[in-house]
């Protein structure tokens, strides 16, 4: 069986992205930082579908790259190498650039974009010698356009695009892809700071007329992480409902 890596596990993207790897025959390292009562459940949610002994648990703070060195330890006992890397996990600010910390600012990016280069580099050499790999990043529709409010977050995010279409270039020849998804409004956790209103003004906003879902942007990644995606490296793919067209 293939073995994918997905951080941010927890909740939201992450888990429904978990849930499709399993459903679909992967061993999933489904990594999370505090909230191990969301991987447990779904654990139990796949049970109860007569799916068990595949989705496993990992824990780190992404704000930490010890952590995640700990992590990955902790993985190779049972698993010598890792097919799928989701680098998910997370964080967002909604501030004034002029009212943001350096410490919320350094926070962010250690989270957003800093945790990608550090496991990445971990799994790399793995997946470079066994000339295979598929990795998939997780950026935001705010990581291409920016959002007021949202700097730090916005610039975070433009990293982890320019970082996946670098590192696609750079490992090309070694058989391993590199892609981005940029979600736009997803209905989630992270986005319940919205008012009923605003909501409303999102989905006026929105061609299709709703919030995007993190069934469908799960989707996505398990396409690129599929061989039907075996030409595809280097691209950042939006999925907003043409919230930016």
């Amino acid at each position: 069986m293939k073995v994918a890596l997905i951080t941010g596990a927890s909740s939201g993207i992450g888990r429904e992205t978990a849930k499709l790897f399993a459903k679909n025959g992967y061993f999933v390292l489904a990594h999370y930082n505090t909230n191990k009562a969301g991987v447990d459940s779904l654990i139990c949610e796949l049970e109860s579908m007569g799916i068990s002994g595949t989705v496993f648990g990992v824990q780190a703070d992404f704000n930490d790259m010890q952590s995640i060195s700990k992590m990955l330890m902790e993985i190779q006992k049972s698993f010598k190498h890792i097919d799928v890397l989701v680098n998910n996990a997370g964080a967002g600010l909604y501030k004034l650039i002029t009212d943001t910390a350096e410490s919320e600012w350094d926070r962010l990016f250690n989270i957003n974009i800093k945790s990608v280069y550090y496991l990445t580099n971990l799994v790399l050499p793995q997946m470079i010698n066994r000339k295979s790999g598929k990795i998939i990043n997780i950026s935001s529709i705010w990581g291409n356009n920016g959002a007021s409010m949202e700097v730090a977050y916005s610039a975070s995010k433009s990293a982890v695009i320019g970082y996946t279409k670098a590192l696609a270039k750079e490992v090309g020849l070694s058989g391993i892809t590199v892609n981005c998804v940029c979600p736009g409004v997803i209905d989630t956790a992270m986005n319940s700071r919205f008012t009923e209103d605003e909501i409303a003004e999102l989905k006026m906003a929105t061609p299709l007329g709703r919030l995007g879902t993190a069934q469908e942007i799960a989707e996505l990644i398990y396409f690129l992480a599929s061989d039907n995606a075996s030409f595809i490296t280097g691209q950042i793919i939006t999925s907003d409902g043409g919230f930016t067209l």
